[in-house]
Protein backbone atom coordinates (compact mmCIF):
# COMPACT_ATOMS: atom_id res chain seq x y z
CA UNK A 1 0.00 0.00 0.00
CA UNK A 2 1.44 3.38 -1.10
CA UNK A 3 4.74 1.65 -1.95
CA UNK A 4 5.75 1.35 1.71
CA UNK A 5 7.36 -1.93 2.67
CA UNK A 6 7.84 -3.53 6.07
CA UNK A 7 11.22 -1.87 6.65
CA UNK A 8 9.90 1.60 5.81
CA UNK A 9 6.81 1.10 8.00
CA UNK A 10 9.05 0.05 10.91
CA UNK A 11 11.21 3.16 10.52
CA UNK A 12 8.12 5.39 10.33
CA UNK A 13 6.64 3.76 13.45
CA UNK A 14 9.93 4.16 15.35
CA UNK A 15 10.18 7.84 14.42
CA UNK A 16 6.52 8.37 15.37
CA UNK A 17 7.16 6.87 18.82
CA UNK A 18 10.17 9.15 19.27
CA UNK A 19 8.38 12.31 18.09
CA UNK A 20 4.92 11.88 19.63
CA UNK A 21 5.69 9.60 22.53
CA UNK A 22 4.04 6.30 23.40
CA UNK A 23 1.19 7.94 25.34
CA UNK A 24 -0.10 10.06 22.39
CA UNK A 25 0.50 7.50 19.63
CA UNK A 26 -2.73 5.45 20.15
CA UNK A 27 -4.82 8.62 20.01
CA UNK A 28 -3.09 9.72 16.78
CA UNK A 29 -3.62 6.28 15.24
CA UNK A 30 -7.32 6.43 16.16
CA UNK A 31 -7.64 9.89 14.57
CA UNK A 32 -5.88 8.71 11.41
CA UNK A 33 -8.24 5.72 11.18
CA UNK A 34 -11.28 7.96 11.58
CA UNK A 35 -9.97 10.33 8.90
CA UNK A 36 -9.44 7.45 6.45
CA UNK A 37 -12.92 6.10 7.20
CA UNK A 38 -14.49 9.52 6.54
CA UNK A 39 -12.50 9.89 3.29
CA UNK A 40 -13.73 6.47 2.14
CA UNK A 41 -17.33 7.38 3.03
CA UNK A 42 -16.98 10.66 1.11
CA UNK A 43 -15.61 8.89 -1.98
CA UNK A 44 -18.38 6.29 -1.88
CA UNK A 45 -21.03 8.99 -1.52
CA UNK A 46 -19.57 10.91 -4.48
CA UNK A 47 -19.54 7.72 -6.59
CA UNK A 48 -23.14 6.91 -5.67
CA UNK A 49 -24.27 10.47 -6.45
CA UNK A 50 -22.56 10.32 -9.86
CA UNK A 51 -24.25 7.00 -10.59
CA UNK A 52 -27.64 8.43 -9.66
CA UNK A 53 -27.17 11.58 -11.74
CA UNK A 54 -25.82 9.81 -14.85
CA UNK A 55 -28.54 7.18 -14.99
CA UNK A 56 -28.75 3.41 -15.31
CA UNK A 57 -26.28 3.09 -18.20
CA UNK A 58 -23.51 4.12 -15.79
CA UNK A 59 -24.53 1.77 -12.99
CA UNK A 60 -21.10 0.10 -12.99
CA UNK A 61 -19.19 3.41 -12.80
CA UNK A 62 -16.12 3.41 -10.58
CA UNK A 63 -14.17 6.54 -9.63
CA UNK A 64 -10.92 5.06 -10.94
CA UNK A 65 -12.59 4.90 -14.37
CA UNK A 66 -12.51 8.72 -14.36
CA UNK A 67 -8.70 8.81 -14.21
CA UNK A 68 -7.49 10.42 -17.47
CA UNK A 69 -4.70 7.87 -17.84
CA UNK A 70 -7.20 5.03 -17.64
CA UNK A 71 -9.51 6.68 -20.17
CA UNK A 72 -6.71 7.28 -22.68
CA UNK A 73 -5.33 3.77 -22.22
CA UNK A 74 -8.79 2.27 -22.72
CA UNK A 75 -9.43 4.21 -25.93
CA UNK A 76 -5.99 3.43 -27.35
CA UNK A 77 -6.47 -0.29 -26.72
CA UNK A 78 -9.94 -0.19 -28.30
CA UNK A 79 -8.57 1.66 -31.35
CA UNK A 80 -5.76 -0.86 -31.74
CA UNK A 81 -8.21 -3.75 -31.53
CA UNK A 82 -10.47 -2.09 -34.12
CA UNK A 83 -7.48 -1.50 -36.41
CA UNK A 84 -6.51 -5.17 -36.16
CA UNK A 85 -10.06 -6.30 -36.90
CA UNK A 86 -10.62 -4.09 -39.96
CA UNK A 87 -8.49 -4.34 -43.09
CA UNK A 88 -6.66 -1.17 -44.06
CA UNK A 89 -8.57 0.86 -46.66
CA UNK A 90 -7.11 0.71 -50.15
CA UNK A 91 -5.92 3.99 -51.48
CA UNK A 92 -7.03 4.92 -54.96
CA UNK A 93 -4.45 4.27 -57.65
CA UNK A 94 -2.26 2.09 -55.44
CA UNK A 95 -1.95 -1.65 -55.56
CA UNK A 96 0.22 -4.11 -53.67
CA UNK A 97 3.45 -5.15 -55.35
CA UNK A 98 3.67 -8.65 -56.72
CA UNK A 99 6.52 -10.95 -55.79
CA UNK A 100 9.76 -9.80 -57.37
CA UNK A 101 8.35 -6.45 -58.57
CA UNK A 102 10.58 -3.44 -57.93
CA UNK A 103 8.85 -0.43 -56.35
CA UNK A 104 8.72 2.73 -58.45
CA UNK A 105 11.50 5.24 -57.95
CA UNK A 106 11.36 8.95 -58.73
CA UNK A 107 14.83 10.42 -59.15
CA UNK A 108 13.48 13.99 -59.21
CA UNK A 109 11.77 13.59 -55.83
CA UNK A 110 14.99 12.89 -53.96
Amino acid sequence: MFGVGLAEATVIAFIAVLVFGPERLPDLARQAGQMLRKARQFANAARDELRDELGPEYADLELRDLDPRTIVRKHIIEAMEDADAEPAPRRRGLRPLTDGEVPPYDADAT
